[in-house]
């Protein structure tokens, strides 16, 4: 058999013409580096797709000026926590390119689409959201024709023209072990002019047919298999049930220092000279990252590591000091979900990143205590919350899965499938009295408009979960009258916590059920007009509403626990 083996260079210069339509995966660092030395002050007008691009090389594409396109979920930085990507806003802001963003199932489907040369597939995401009104030249919403009366999404097929992927191993001819999970399998084999992949380590067709199991692409896809250890950072490799392999950890200070340097177009210029086109090989960026930076990224991908070395919450933190009103809507967040899941009997419960994630985690363990089992979604199937680190799908955490699949399993079927129970607990850049949620652009009367992050997963959880909760922090410009842009549909969302309070529907708009008491309003009509000042809307009242107790210390304690730097709590 002919081998494939080339250099990256190879690879990008024989497989890559502008004006292509690429998909690049979240772990290609390596690779993303090489199509960006190439193609540097170069005409490229490439078409992006990518399921999340913040902390990722491939923003230096797009300020680049080489992308036209980008098809995407998400756009935000996840580290140290999700936040707007300012190469994405300022492309956004100049209307230098076009943005398309879907939903991580809905994207997924459509490649997956693709990838069975099918001319669509049906979804249940992004029906009645505006993703669906700015995806019309590829989505519809037809009755379903087998006579259910249900109206169904229907998404047509994606097909990049080549796939840019990093995994553990791969034999000469191509046939690759991916990390899990496995999020960008079928983005590769949607791609009709085959696959550029990159790895840890070259193998042999033997140690192949050993691991036959773990191989997620088949050779027979393959264009060039290129050597390129290390080649996923600044993301992490997790090695977890490969023995064979050493994995590496998530470079949290070159994440900061990378998006410290996106926040300027010019800083962000001296960043890329810096670390990618005068680094002329891969070869001489691992050079420039260190010996000593790379063997502590391996520590950090022990999953022993990961058992010994939490974090211990700060005393202060954990002793008398008060509750942040972030606190006080995390705890009510979690004693509210705790007692919706006890009282629908739910199964599983997807709880997303930041302060919704949090409180996801304390009621989780809140019915351990009471001796209820639920399986939690997002960092594969039935992970269990760890201490330390607050980032949802933190190696710690996937540590602990029973089950690591892709986006099919976790949104598709865990979430809405046929035999599905689940909660979803979601965030909200803003939302509305109807539910409706917005974390996509805040449009303003002046034409300035901001743009947040996009879908990610969210819509995929207020589409299809039994019913949805939210945990925000109140303000007048987040609780709005109605959003103007809607990315998560308010049709499954049922309750709002806050730090001032627990929102109920009652029929189509929220009704305040309850409220926390401060110091220095003993009056309650006092407290609930400073929550209506705080409300966006003409706030209904119920007739007695709760006055809610604050958080316990030890509730606090176990909070504090998973966030112990304050990432998401200050």
């Amino acid at each position: 058999m002919a081998s494939k083996v080339v250099s990256l260079s190879q690879a990008i210069e024989n497989n890559i013409e502008p004006g292509m339509t690429i998909h690049i995966s979240l772990q290609a660092g390596a690779a993303t580096c090489e199509l960006a030395r190439q193609f540097w002050g170069r005409s490229a007008d490439f078409t992006l797709i990518m399921n999340m691009i913040g902390g990722h090389h491939a923003l230096s594409l797009v300020h680049g000026g080489l992308v036209k396109k980008l098809i995407f979920t998400n756009s935000a930085d996840i580290y140290p926590r999700p936040y707007p990507n300012a190469v994405i806003q300022r492309a956004f802001k100049h209307k230098s390119i076009d943005l398309e963003n879907w939903s991580l199932l809905s994207l997924t489907q459509a490649l997956m689409a693709g990838a069975l040369g099918l001319p669509f597939i049906p979804t249940r995401s992004i029906i009645g959201s505006s993703l669906a009104d700015d995806n019309r030249h590829a989505f519809t919403v037809v009755e379903d024709v087998f006579g259910s009366g249900e109206r169904i999404g229907l998404i047509k097929s994606l097909c990049p023209d080549i796939s840019i992927i990093h995994g553990w191993a791969a034999d000469p001819m191509g046939n690759l072990i991916l990390p899990g999970p496995p999020r960008d399998a079928w983005a590769a084999k949607a791609s009709s002019n085959g696959i550029i992949v990159s790895v840890e380590k070259l193998v042999t067709e033997d140690f192949i047919r050993s691991h036959s199991l773990l191989v997620k692409i088949p050779g027979s896809l393959v264009d060039a298999v290129c050597v390129a250890p290390f080649g996923a950072h600044p993301q992490n490799m997790s090695a977890q049930s490969l023995s064979e392999f050493e994995g590496y950890g998530l470079d949290h200070d070159f994440l900061k220092d990378f998006r410290k340097a996106s926040e300027d177009s010019d800083t962000l210029d001296q960043w890329v000279k810096e670390w990618i086109l005068d680094c002329r090989t891969h070869e001489n960026y691992l050079d420039k990252l260190g010996k000593k930076r790379i063997r502590d990224l391996k520590s950090k991908g022990n999953p022993q590591v990961w058992k010994n070395d939490k974090k211990v919450t700060k005393k202060e933190r954990v002793g008398e000091e008060e509750p942040t009103p972030t606190e006080y809507a995390i705890i009510g967040g979690a004693r509210r979900i705790k007692d919706i899941i006890v009282k629908h009997r739910y199964k599983t419960m997807f709880a997303g990143i930041g302060i919704s994630g949090l409180a996801g985690w304390c009621a989780y363990y809140f019915l351990k205590e009471k001796g209820y089992h639920i399986d939690l979604l997002a960092a594969g199937i039935g992970y269990q919350p760890c201490p330390g680190d607050p980032l949802l799908i933190s190696p710690a955490n996937m540590a602990t899965a029973k089950m690591i699949s892709d986006c099919l399993d976790v949104h598709g079927v865990s979430v809405g499938g046929i035999n599905s129970a689940c909660l979803g607990v979601l965030g909200a850049g803003q939302i509305d009295k109807y539910g409706n949620i917005n974390s996509t652009i805040i449009k303003s009367r002046k034409g300035d408009d901001i743009y947040l992050s996009g879908a990610g997963g969210g819509n995929d959880i207020a589409s299809a979960a039994k019913e949805v909760v939210v945990v925000a922090m109140q303000k007048a410009n987040r609780l709005v009258e109605a959003v103007n842009y809607i990315t998560c549909p308010g049709t499954r969302i049922s309750t709002l916590i806050t730090n001032e309070g627990v929102y109920v529907k009652d029929d189509s708009e929220f009704i305040l059920k309850g409220y926390f008491p401060k110091p220095g309003l003993s009056e309650e009509k006092e407290r609930i007009k400073e929550i209506t000042s705080a409300c966006g809307w003409e706030l209904r009242i119920a007739p007695q509403p709760e006055k809610l107790s604050p958080p316990t210390s030890k509730e606090l304690r176990l909070l504090r626990s998973f966030d112990p730097d304050g990432v998401f709590l200050r």
